[in-house]
């Protein structure tokens, strides 16, 4: 290091331009930085050397597992901030054992998501997915009636996963006073719930009482096809289910039976493998909306995650404590 100037390393797969000018002006503000071109591998001719100046690193999404090995040819190294979300496959425990502190963009990459389930619900209830390139405006008349199931007034939205994302979901269905938000996560409190204005319920309910059900909880082996043949089974005629969140969820074989008959929809933004075979069923069925993992930030997007990320070194350098720190318990719980 150069006297008191942090050095700093920037660490994911280049196929990402995440740090843009603007964000390499203000990384060189803070310190030195090591380099511009990232590394992605460790084992890299010049990371050793690297690594054995750096104070922080700067990662995102490719960047190598920080293990003991590599904390060990990393002496002075005080923080990892990652600028995407999860951390899970990045950070060791030996990261915590030394005191690092580990930061993470998660609720910066949460708007996006939040912001895509949103347009998802309002579509998934006025049925736009089903009613595009209709031939005749008026075809869908049915949808006219008082008695249809077409429309968001008065509906309810099921929320599974009081997460980051979960939570800002609820926030900007608030924006819908005549929408209603049911929540299932065991670990929200009665409290909670009640800041947060929702009604909080077992899965089971949640299922059959939503016109739509929003997936937003962690996979973990606890959570895999959480929503089951049971839970899939108990949702109303002409419900939606939306995952945002991670494939494994869902029982697709489960859900299939159900998409064939015409009696639920889907939009899914991530399934289980992700992608899906070119040939699979659900690529196939007129009743489910297939997106590419595109909920999550994108393009213009990557700039707040890198902004935040930089934010987080800035507090570091200055004693402040972290705006979003990830602990090692933490882990179990994050997506």
């Amino acid at each position: 290091m150069n006297g008191n100037r942090h050095a700093i390393l920037i660490a994911h797969d280049p196929i990402f331009r995440v740090f843009g000018d603007r964000h390499v002006a203000r990384l060189a503000a803070i310190g030195t930085l090591l380099n511009t071109a990232p590394l992605t591998d460790w084992n890299d001719p010049q990371a050793h050397e690297l690594l054995s100046r750096c104070t922080v690193i700067c990662g995102f999404w490719g960047c190598p597992p920080i293990d003991d090995t590599t904390l060990r040819a990393a002496p002075e190294l005080g923080l990892i901030a990652y600028a995407g979300g999860t951390v899970k496959g990045i950070v060791g425990g030996g990261v915590w054992r030394r005191g690092i502190r580990v930061t993470s963009c998660a609720p910066a990459n949460a708007e996006p998501v939040a912001q895509f389930t949103l347009a998802s619900i309002v579509f998934a209830g006025k049925q736009i997915p089903w009613r595009i390139n209709a031939p005749d405006p008026f075809a869908f008349a049915a949808a006219r009636t008082i008695d249809s199931n077409v429309g968001n007034y008065g509906s309810t939205v099921g929320i599974v996963g009081a997460s980051l994302i979960g939570r800002r979901v609820i926030q900007l269905l608030a924006l819908f006073d005549e929408m209603s938000v049911v929540v299932y996560d065991p670990f929200l409190s009665d409290a909670e719930a009640a800041a947060l204005g929702v009604r909080k319920v077992g899965l089971t309910e949640l299922c059959a009482v939503s016109d739509i059900v929003s997936l937003h909880a962690p996979s973990v082996p606890e959570t895999r096809h959480m929503i089951g043949g049971a839970e899939i089974a108990a949702m109303r005629d002409g419900c939606t289910l939306i995952n945002t969140a991670r494939g494994a969820l869902v029982d697709h074989d489960a859900l299939l039976s159900h998409l064939r008959s015409g009696r639920l929809f889907a939009m899914l933004d991530v399934t289980d493998p992700e992608p899906l075979p070119v040939h699979h069923e659900l690529r196939t069925l007129p009743n489910v909306m297939l997106t590419p993992h595109a909920a999550g930030s994108e393009g213009r997007e990557l700039a707040r995650l890198a902004d935040r990320a930089i934010d987080e070194i800035e507090r570091w350098v200055a004693g402040q404590p972290a705006l979003y720190e990830v602990t090692q318990e933490q882990l179990t719980r994050m997506a």
